[in-house]
């Protein structure tokens, strides 16, 4: 629940134009117009007595400076306010130059002038509302005196009040409507002219539906928050709820303060920062609490405090990463395999200037490790981001729970996160990333809780590690002419369709492995092995999934090799023959090959299998590698050879069925490991240090009738499929060279 001192409006606060305020952030409300704060100097609001509207929050011993039009300029605004009260950019534009005045203040009078009129409407319609209740006042006087001296006709005596009474209800209950329509009117009117206008009673709470905002400005997506099937955003809906009115001004007030402390966590050093052996930057909590005694809270009990912070350029400009943040379904495609569902609940401001600078987001997302083993993380949180007056951007997350009194038991808090964006020549930028959380991670399995604890697994070098590889791919992705290329692929489109398919196969895989809620994973009976996890789901109406029940199985294991030469193995074409059961033993070819980024590993390819057996003589694969400093995916789909030639043609790759299988490599968290308070953590599962965290997931199609009941045969079949898989990739890597980085 949100506490009255958690923020001082006079210390972190101060809502005048001065400062950060509705006008920095671009909030928007439910009004019918698309009326927008004033812009300082720039704006001025005419009115009829000639007097200037004045600010209720302005300061009174500050006056503004107001740009005066010409007459000319008035006379030849208001003729083509007569004609076209909504102009587009483009007649904003032209008024401009002929007018000689800036498109914004052109845009700033038009928005004024259709507030004036607005607000002149309205205090007519009051006028007259008032003058029906002075009416009513006066007849409903004249009842009560009659009703004084009124009686009986039978008796002679005082008349009872209740032989009255329906009259005397009908007065009140018009008398009740006409007031509440009065006040409704009078806060409404006193809103937009900056005064109350008059009324004798108190304003009531206006409960309007928020309208739909105005998205045309800018390149800003969907910003509806659904991202797909394969995010669960169904499922994901029904533990949060759409903001109350009420809650919104604590919503920007978080996001204000929230904003102020990731700058400060960003620029500032030792001893807030503490550096660490595996080249993270770990937070020193109780500097922390007293650099930021106010915060969000004191960290409840049972929760275990989480953050770190990771710099690094890449090759993306800032305002394309910044697009990528703000957009819920850039952001779930580029973090894939962090983020496993994603929402935005509700936009409470675009941003102003045709950009993101103010832009305000209510959210609701789910961040996982690619493992069955691993809970995931699900956070109901604020977006914010703003331009900074150095020209740097920032976007921060923060928390809502305390909005949230109904929540169960809290198992994860976000604090101020997100990054800052600085801009460099050549199209480059440097991030600092920032990973602020308070977790109750004591149901992560013990073989992953040395990765989780050391701030591999969620903190701010994983999210950096994978924005790197995913900026690269982008690049590369745009490139003519990249050296490395198989002739196969004779064209661009082809190129570009090709990387769009295997950028689904990587989503799909990485939706579907870890431990997300909308999983209903189940765990096989095992003797002496490693737990086998299984699941079905129901592939119906889908262009991109063969229809049918899909059985998918996964399992995690630790093996005493390092993550790279893990890597290595598993990508190699060369060596697939040694764990592949599906390719019979027969070689492997690599027919087509487009690089991804300067790490060799990082690549889609498609993969011929010269089998002996015919049945499987037309069947190639898809293949996407990569690895980051946080860890590594093998992810492959069988395809059919006809449809891959539609896509190595530049056709819509959408259409091409896919159930991909795959490898999650991660380090075991045992060397450098530590957060601060867990430092003591080693890796006692593994036994030695530069071992591997190793996820083997397959999908298979085991019934081509969607309505087919599974059977416990495939379930037993794709059991002991993903078993002897296990079993000849630990005995091919142990006699590749085994353990040690």
């Amino acid at each position: 629940m949100y506490h009255p001192n958690m923020f001082e409006s006079h210390h972190m606060f101060d809502m005048t134009p001065k400062s950060t305020s509705d006008n920095d952030l671009g909030i928007t409300g439910s009004r019918e117009d698309d009326f927008e704060t004033k812009s300082g100097a720039e704006v001025t609001t005419e009115n009829p007595s000639g007097e200037e509207l004045q600010d209720p929050n302005q300061r009174p011993n500050k006056k503004k400076r107001y740009h005066r039009h010409t007459q000319r300029q008035i006379q030849e605004l208001e003729s083509f306010f007569k004609e076209c009260p909504h102009p587009d950019d483009k007649q904003r534009k032209e008024l401009s130059r002929d007018l000689n005045l800036e498109p914004l203040q052109v845009k700033f009078w038009f928005q004024n002038k259709r507030t004036q009129m607005k607000a002149q409407s309205e205090r007519h319609e009051n006028q007259i509302l008032k003058s029906d209740n002075d009416k009513l006042r006066a007849e409903n006087n004249r009842y009560k005196e009659a009703l004084s001296n009124a009686t009986c006709p039978n008796c002679g005596g005082p008349a009872a009040i209740g032989e009255m009474s329906f009259d005397e209800q009908h007065l009140r209950i018009e008398n009740a409507r006409l007031r509440e329509e009065i006040d409704r009117i009078s806060a409404i009117a006193a809103k937009y002219v900056g005064k109350p206008l008059g009324s004798s009673f108190a304003p009531l709470a206006i409960h309007a539906p928020s309208r739909s905002l105005d998205l045309e400005v800018g390149n800003f997506g969907n910003q509806t928050g659904f991202v797909g099937e394969m995010y669960g955003t169904g499922d994901i809906l029904r533990s949060v709820s759409i903001p109350s009115e009420t809650d919104k001004p604590i919503i920007v007030e978080l996001a204000v303060a929230a904003m102020e402390e990731l700058v400060r966590m960003a620029q500032v050093g030792d001893p807030l920062w503490v550096s660490t052996d595996n080249s993270m930057e770990i937070l020193n909590e109780e500097e922390y609490f007293r650099t930021f005694p106010r915060g969000i809270g004191p960290k409840p009990l049972g929760l275990r405090s989480e953050a770190s912070r990771q710099s690094a350029v890449v090759i993306m400009n800032h305002i394309n990463l910044v697009e990528i943040l703000m957009d819920v379904n850039q952001w779930s495609c580029v973090f894939s395999g962090i983020v496993s569902r994603a929402l935005t609940l509700e936009v409470l401001s675009t941003g102003v200037a045709g950009n993101y600078n103010g832009a305000l987001q209510v959210m609701t997302a789910e961040f996982q490790v690619p493992s069955p083993l691993v809970p995931t993380r699900e956070n109901y949180f604020v977006r914010y981001c703003k331009q900074h007056s150095d020209g740097s951007w920032a976007v921060v997350d923060v928390s809502l729970d305390s909005l949230r009194p109904s929540t169960p038991i809290l198992r994860t808090r976000r604090r101020p996160s997100g990054c800052l964006i600085q801009e460099l020549p050549n199209g480059y930028s440097k991030v600092t990333w920032i990973e602020h959380m308070e977790v109750d991670d004591r149901s992560v399995h013990n073989m992953y809780k040395p990765l989780v604890h050391s701030g591999l697994a969620f903190g701010a070098k994983r999210w950096v590690a994978t924005l790197e590889r995913q900026c690269e791919r982008l690049a590369s992705s745009m490139a003519s002419n990249i050296p490395g290329d198989l002739s196969v692929i004779t064209s661009p489109e082809g190129r570009k369709s090709m990387l769009k398919l295997a950028e689904r196969m990587v989503m799909s895989f990485c939706s579907g492995v870890g431990a997300s809620t909308a999983h209903a994973w189940t765990t096989m009976s095992t003797t002496g092995s490693d737990d086998v996890r299984v699941m079905t789901r129901k592939s119906m109406d889908d262009p991109g999934r063969p229809p049918g029940i899909v059985l998918s199985a996964a399992t995690s294991f630790w093996i005493p090799v390092s993550p790279k030469r893990v890597f290595d193995f598993l990508r190699d074409e060369n060596s697939r023959k040694e764990w592949d059961i599906l390719s019979n033993g027969g070689m492997v070819q690599e027919m087509a090959h487009i690089a991804n980024g300067h790490e060799p590993g990082n690549c889609v390819s498609l993969l011929r299998v010269n089998s002996g057996n015919s049945s499987q003589s037309n069947m190639l694969i898809l293949q996407e590698s990569c690895t980051d400093a946080s860890g590594s995916y093998v992810i492959y789909a069988p395809v059919d050879i006809v449809a891959m030639n539609v896509v190595l043609s530049g056709g819509d790759p959408d259409y091409v069925a896919l159930l991909p299988s795959g490898f999650a490599i991660l380090p075991d968290g045992s060397v450098g490991g530590g957060d601060g308070n867990h430092q003591e953590v080693v890796s006692t599962t593994s036994g030695s240090c530069g071992g591997s965290l190793l996820t083997v997931a397959f999908q298979i199609l085991v019934d081509s009738v969607p309505t087919a009941k599974l059977s416990l045969g495939s379930v037993a079949t794709v059991n002991s499929l993903i078993k002897c898989t296990v079993e000849r990739i630990k005995a091919a890597v142990a006699c590749d060279g085994g353990g040690g980085a």
